[in-house]
This record gives structure tokens, C-alpha cells and sequence, in this order.
């Protein structure tokens, strides 16, 4: 499994390199083809993006009756360039495996696919279907893939995201935040600020005090917390600025916190009447909601983790993942069922290798018994 998880840390794939991304679907099948088919799938962008494909892998497993299906999703798309692994080669020590991925989420990737390989080596008959849908641009809001997984999760009786867990512990994740964005912009009147500044509308001014506004709509009270996160505007000191933007980041735990906050946003007027603001964007990921199925699905890993000789913990994210979308339709979904360590998206990124073996038990004993 190791040597695996080398292989696939050392194809680098970030979201913005489709042929990289290529290369490592590629990757995936071939390491695979012995045990499941695999059909790729190409999603044309309807913005300025392109991404790599989509992997869908459906499994060989025992057993002659299948009754629905067993999702398991995750992404091969990283946030790392390609040229990372110079400064950040994998390696073994320290009790752990580090590099760009590794923890997010590639060990996870691996984990799945040994599971199904040990229920195999085992004989042990899996009553459904079993599928991992693997998607290229997870890190970038999955634009193209959101379709195709929400396909999959309407014909699944449970979807298994395997996201790293939360913390050294490896808590499985049972609620996640929604996440959007918005950007607002100002349009002022441009002067020349020596000669001419009382008849300029500064719309770095006017969104200075924008930004006091919105940042009043967090709500930590109800998981609501609202980043203005990148500002730009202006075009030199001796210019009133004629223009500014500001892209704001928004998280919401409940889905019925998503619409009030966008009244918000629209509901915003400027302050100096010369100057005119434009509203876009809005939320791209529901919540994950800890519903009844969510809390059932948890409670059948934590019997199975008592007959591992573990204690499974659950956890509570401001993050999103694609799991977002399969729970907001209402199907069983635990997340965070990959890799145990601690860095994503840092330098330090790395998980612990005493970990892999009881992860994959793990997931195999949920594949089977769900």
C-alpha cells in the first residue's frame, strides 16, 4: 500500500494541469484493472477552467446478488503545483508519509482500493454494488463534477467520502459547513486626486465602508461566519479610484441561514449616492447536516470500529467537501473516512502510517456490511 500511495504521490496532479490530472487517472486504472472497470469521463467547463477527467470505478466483488450500490467519492485533483516534489519529495520517517497529497487525499484513494482488494483476498461476499468516483476539480469548487456525483450518490444506498479524518485522531466528519462566495463591486468616479478630488466618488472609500457592513453578518451563534478575503482596486495614488472589488468567502451550517444572509448581500447600498454597486455569486455547497441517516450511517462505523478494537469519533468542519452535495439529497453519507494525519494543503502534509492498516479495515467492514 505504500508503494502505491508513492506512486500515486509522486503523479502529480494539480486541479489547474488537466494532463497532469490526465496522467494520474490514468494512473489509478491501470494499478486497478484487475479488480474493477473504469470508465473515464471528460466534463467540458462552462468557464475559462479546464480540467482533467473524471474516473468512475466499479468494482469486482463476491458475491452473485447486488442490491444498489456502496458510493465511494473522492478527488485527484491537489492544491500543489507540478515541480512540488522538489521541495517536497515523499519520504518514509518519523513514523509517517509525507508529501503533496498524500493526506488529501491520496492516501485515501489507496485505502479504498485496498479495502475492496481485502474483502477479495478474504472472500467475503459485499451484497452491493461497489463504486469509487474519482473527480479533478474538487479543490476548485467541482464545477464540472458536481453533475456527474450527485448521478451517482441518487443510485447509492450510502456514499463513504473518503476525505482525511479530523485531527491525529481521525475523527469521521458528520456535518460540514456550506460554502460560497460573493463578489461586490463599486463603481465610483475616477478624478484626478491633485486637481480634481472633489469631483471623484472613491470606490475604495465606498467599499472601505462596504466591508464594516458585511463584516457585521457574521453569526458565530449559528455557524455563520462572512471573509472579505481578497480586495482590489484603484489604479494609482494620484487617481480617485473609479473602481474596487472585494471576493468574499461564506460559510453557513444550516441550510436555512443560506437565503437570509443572501438577502444581505443584495439588500447592500452605497453610501455615496454617486457611486453604484454590483452583487454576484452566492452558495456552491450546501451543508453537510448531521440528519438522522447522517447519525445512523456514524453509528454502524462506530459498531464496526468496536469490532476493530477502536473507538470512532465524530466531528463537526467548516470545510466542504463533496459529500456536501450527496447528503443535501438526502443519501447516507460519512466523511472523512481516509487518511489520519495532520498538514493538508502545508508543507508539513503527512499522515501516519500506523493508521493505514486499521483505516482500511475499517472501510472494508463498512463496504460490507452497509
Amino acid at each position: 500500500m505504500i508503494r502505491l500511495l508513492q506512486e500515486f504521490v509522486e503523479c502529480e496532479s494539480p486541479s489547474s494541469d488537466a494532463e497532469a490530472v490526465a496522467h494520474f487517472v490514468d494512473l489509478i486504472a491501470d494499478r486497478t484493472s484487475d479488480i474493477a472497470s473504469a470508465k473515464v469521463v471528460r466534463c467540458k467547463s462552462s468557464g475559462p477552467n479546464v480540467y482533467g477527467p473524471h474516473l468512475r470505478l466499479e468494482f469486482k466483488t463476491n458475491g452473485r446478488r447486488k442490491d444498489g450500490q456502496i458510493l465511494g467519492l473522492g478527488h485527484s485533483d491537489t492544491v500543489w503545483p507540478l515541480g512540488t516534489l522538489k521541495s517536497m519529495p515523499f519520504r518514509r520517517t518519523r513514523g509517517r508519509l509525507w508529501g503533496p497529497g498524500v493526506l488529501d487525499m491520496k492516501a485515501g484513494l489507496a485505502f479504498f482500493i485496498y479495502a475492496v482488494r481485502a474483502l477479495r483476498e478474504f472472500d467475503v461476499p459485499v451484497p452491493r454494488r461497489v463504486v469509487l468516483l474519482v473527480v479533478s476539480d474538487e479543490e476548485m469548487g467541482s464545477e464540472t463534477s458536481r453533475s456527474l456525483t450527485e448521478k451517482e450518490a441518487a443510485k447509492s444506498n450510502a456514499v463513504l467520502v473518503v476525505e482525511p479524518g479530523t485531527g491525529l485522531e481521525g475523527k469521521l466528519k458528520t456535518s460540514r459547513k456550506g460554502v460560497g462566495d460573493y463578489t461586490v463591486r463599486v463603481d465610483g468616479v475616477a478624478a484626478h486626486a491633485g486637481v480634481d478630488f472633489a469631483n471623484g466618488a472613491s470606490a475604495i472609500v465606498e467599499m472601505a465602508r462596504q466591508i464594516e457592513t458585511i463584516s457585521t453578518f457574521t453569526d458565530l451563534k449559528r455557524g455563520i461566519t462572512v471573509n472579505p478575503g481578497i480586495v482590489r482596486g484603484g489604479t494609482r495614488t494620484n487617481v480617485v479610484a473609479g473602481q474596487a472589488e472585494v471576493d468574499v468567502d461564506i460559510r453557513v451550517a444550516r441550510l436555512k441561514d443560506a437565503m437570509p444572509l443572501d438577502r444581505k448581500f443584495r439588500a447592500l447600498k452605497p453610501f455615496d449616492g454617486r457611486c453604484r454597486l454590483t452583487i454576484s455569486g452566492g452558495l456552491n455547497r450546501p451543508p453537510m447536516e448531521r440528519s438522522p441517516a447522517i447519525r445512523s450511517l456514524f453509528e454502524q462505523a462506530q459498531r464496526a470500529g468496536t469490532d476493530l478494537g477502536l473507538t470512532i469519533e465524530e466531528s463537526a468542519t467548516g470545510g466542504g467537501s463533496d459529500g456536501n452535495f450527496t447528503s443535501a439529497l438526502g443519501i447516507p453519507t460519512l466523511d472523512g473516512v481516509g487518511g489520519v494525519g495532520e498538514g493538508a494543503h502545508t508543507p508539513n502534509e503527512s499522515i501516519l502510517i500506523d493508521r493505514m492498516a486499521d483505516r482500511v479495515a475499517l472501510l472494508a467492514l463498512m463496504i460490507q456490511s452497509l
